[in-house]
């Protein structure tokens, strides 16, 4: 899992699997969702992000306005 938030645009961005992407599904509220071949959700986008989530975990870590990736 890889989990990345860009402050400059204000987006979150959320990998659950590395497989490619092969879909994209709108969800409304300029949120995207990624599916792979076989249908399962490789990825999630979620713009204006701290609008619409609480994104302040990601903020307290220092994750904020630069690239980071936190892999389980």
């Amino acid at each position: 899992m890889r989990i990345e938030y860009f402050r400059d645009t204000d987006t979150l961005y959320v990998e659950l699997s590395a497989r490619g992407i092969a879909e994209s599904g709108d969800l409304g509220g300029n949120a995207v969702i990624d599916y792979d071949v076989t249908g399962n959700v490789c990825a999630l986008t979620v713009e204006d992000a701290s609008d619409r989530t609480d994104i302040r975990p990601l903020l307290v870590e220092g994750m904020a306005g630069r690239q980071t990736s936190t892999r389980d």
